[in-house]
């Protein structure tokens, strides 16, 4: 059971370590915000893990992943979410450029805390994640139940560790991400990124 556990921890670590739309929702956030605004929206995602979580081993992820129309509600929901956010960034990186280089830049708009936590739950591929993939993954020396949520519990720290990590490690590099061409080139970046996200879940199947 040690062995399959510590499997299923590897694979976990290396799907968390995936580029996606977290990863440019924190980006953004934690260079334009500071560290604290960054560590918020990593608190909303790991938040919107464990709703999720919750949901699959009550059983209501299961129902979401198999019904189409569910799907297809709460996946083109969180494309247009993450367009907004997208669209925000690039509008944005126009400010920047119209402002004076001393001038001081408006951190994004909404709660950072809440802003990571929509962009999760209203990701339906994490329901797909945790019903699909999880249950093949869980030690098969205990309950069901009881290795899904130890999973899911994985997984959260693991995302947490990551995120909260990568954060820090931008925040070193703050006074380089502060210039103003390049503030207004990583707006334009995560801008495009995001609504490339956006577009993909949009597009994807279960």
């Amino acid at each position: 059971m040690l062995l399959q556990f510590m499997t299923a921890v590897g694979v976990l670590a290396v799907l968390t370590m995936v580029p996606g739309p977290d990863m440019a929702v924190v980006t953004r956030r934690a260079v334009a915000s500071g560290w604290q605004d960054g560590l918020r929206t990593v608190g909303g995602i790991t938040a919107g893990l464990l709703v999720w979580g919750v949901l699959a081993v009550a059983g209501l992820a299961a129902v979401l992943a198999a019904s189409a129309t569910a799907y297809t509600v709460v996946k083109l929901a969180g494309a247009v979410y993450l367009v907004l956010l997208g669209v925000q960034a690039l509008r944005q990186s126009r400010r920047d450029r119209a402002q004076a280089p001393a001038a001081a830049v408006a951190p994004p708009r909404g709660n950072p805390w809440r802003t990571g936590l929509v962009s999760n739950v209203l990701n339906p591929k994490i329901a797909v994640f945790y019903t699909g993939l999880l249950p093949t993954l869980a030690p098969a020396g205990l309950p069901p139940h009881t290795g899904m949520a130890l999973l899911v519990l994985v997984h959260t720290l693991l995302t947490a560790v990551w995120l909260g990590g990568y954060v820090l490690l931008l925040s070193k590099a703050r006074a380089f991400f502060e210039k103003p061409a390049v503030r207004q080139g990583l707006d334009r970046v995560t801008g495009v990124v995001l609504i490339g996200f956006g577009l993909k879940v949009a597009t994807t199947q279960p």
